[in-house]
């Protein structure tokens, strides 16, 4: 059963990566041609402007572009987060389903043994947290904060580590480093436990 799922997976994988190459190229184009006519180096008036504004404008800039403005972003610079959300987009959607299919197959494998599932779920423990830390580090940047309902269980599963390191760790400028110690704190934590239970 388990291994029928990492097949499937497996398979999506196959399906998907074309499909998502093919979006970010199509992104890039549409991203270029959009930018071009709004930067008037394409002519507002030729043909390739018309089919931008009716075709490309509509599904792939003007989204951004209501986003940016709400946020106070101009919006010339809406091809290019399109462009960005589409090529991360597509890059995180292979990730995940490539992170999950490892899991399955981890599972399989760990279920031979009893001890291999102890030791399969110190393993998930810790990449939650790792997920959780690198989540908190993009909502830094995206202005996420621990009572946004999109943010607040990466400060939930984190805060409990990260504020006693801060008042040990000193920021470097206006940069705080106590999520990289965490990070790689987490790392020596879960090898310990690992080769404690092996």
């Amino acid at each position: 059963m388990i291994e029928t799922v990492a097949g499937l997976l497996n398979t999506v994988l196959v399906l998907l990566r074309p499909l998502v190459f093919a979006a970010g190229f199509i992104a890039g184009v549409g991203a270029i041609t959009s930018w071009g006519v709004r930067t008037r180096r394409i002519s507002p008036f030729s043909p390739v402007a018309r089919f931008v504004r009716e075709k490309i404008d509509p599904v792939l800039i003007t989204p951004m572009e209501r986003r940016l403005l709400r946020a106070g972003g101009t919006p010339y610079a809406a091809p290019w987060w399109a462009l960005a959300v589409v090529v991360l987009g597509g890059l995180l959607l292979l990730s995940g389903i490539q992170f999950l299919r490892d899991q399955f197959l981890m599972l399989a494998y760990a279920s031979q043994s009893g001890a291999g599932l102890v030791l399969l779920l110190v393993q998930w423990t810790f990449s939650v947290l790792r997920i959780a830390l690198f989540a908190r580090v993009i909502a830094s940047w995206v202005g996420g904060g621990p009572y946004s309902k999109w943010w607040r269980w990466s400060f939930v599963l984190t805060e409990w580590f990260l504020a006693p390191l801060r008042n040990v760790i000193p920021t470097i400028g206006m940069i705080d480093i106590s999520v990289l110690v965490a990070y790689f704190g987490l790392g020596i934590i879960e090898s310990l436990i690992l080769g404690v239970l092996r």
